[in-house]
């Protein structure tokens, strides 16, 4: 742009005017039509028609149907399961998420970047592969199993393999949402209130918590969703009991395979129903995090 164009863009942004788009920049119509045609034909395929024909096939049947599908003994242990793991993954993800979110953004130590990589650890690493390390540990050849099984413990095939290998997989999701959020933020509040007297945890309570809550909330949301989908993970380590150790995910394959195609799309419907109401959490958060953001700059 020239000189003038400059002058008045800047002038207009510090108005709080949107800056002005040079014509060149702007895509004629039909290739604006084109992406967006393209954008929808993929989500219809891929997103719209699959989850609506997870509802159609659970309510093919009726509605009575789908209820006892539901209700049967095996698939609501399935969900009871599936709660209880989630209870207890999320908040422990939650401390652990906060705890290393704080110290890596507020303070500078030797080791800071190993221990970046290792929270990234579970994305580059395949669920049934964490799984099978979780064998590998407690399992009746593995490093911990003869002191198990000499002191009756049971880790592999029980609740508390299963909740071990959905904390691997999801302890990433509140951290990495946390970290560049309290980086972003500074040390300038907290440094303050210090100088003022307060204490770390009254300063944790008072300063940083309620300028990271939506960002937590953010984080909890999506390691809640993934939570109670995972399947490779939890299906190494489950023994697939009936009754016992299958969690959703799992109840559903065993239904698919023994050809209870209504049972299988009737238990799935509450994950992809869970799924939905997940979806309208995090947006509803996302638009909190930018009127937040918006009304920081404004200030």
């Amino acid at each position: 742009m020239s000189g003038a164009a400059t002058s008045i863009a800047a002038g207009a942004i510090n108005r709080g005017e949107p800056p002005l788009t040079p014509g060149a920049t702007l895509e004629p119509w039909w290739v604006r039509a084109l992406l967006i045609g393209i954008a929808l034909v993929f989500l219809t395929l891929f997103l719209f028609v699959p989850l609506v024909s997870v509802f159609y096939e659970a309510l093919k049947k009726g509605w009575g149907v789908y209820v006892a599908s539901i209700v049967e003994p095996d698939a609501w242990s399935a969900i009871k399961l599936t709660l209880l793991t989630a209870a207890i993954a999320v908040p422990l993800n939650l401390v652990f998420g906060v705890a290393a979110a704080w110290a890596i953004a507020k303070f500078e130590f030797r080791g800071k970047n190993l221990l970046l990589t290792l929270i990234d650890l579970p994305f580059s690493v395949s669920p049934v592969i964490s799984g099978l390390i979780y064998v590998l540990l407690f399992g009746m050849q593995g490093y911990f199993g003869p002191w198990l099984r000499e002191h009756d413990i049971k880790i592999l095939f029980a609740v508390p393999g299963i909740v071990l290998a959905t904390v691997f997989v999801t302890f990433p999701f509140v951290a990495r949402e946390l970290i560049p959020l309290m980086q972003s933020q500074g040390n300038e509040e907290e440094e303050a209130a210090l100088v003022l007297g307060a204490s770390g945890w009254r300063t944790f309570w008072h300063v940083t918590l309620p300028n990271i809550k939506w960002g937590l909330l953010y984080g909890v949301i999506l390691c809640n969703a993934r939570a109670m989908g995972e399947f490779g993970a939890v299906s190494v380590v489950s023994g697939h009991i009936r009754g016992e150790t299958n969690t959703i995910p799992l109840q559903v394959e065993i239904l698919y395979n023994e050809f209870n195609i209504t049972g299988a799309f009737a238990v799935a419907s509450l994950l992809a129903f869970l799924a939905l109401v997940t979806l309208v959490i995090k947006s509803v958060v996302e638009w909190r995090i930018h009127h937040q953001l918006a009304a920081g700059n404004r200030e």
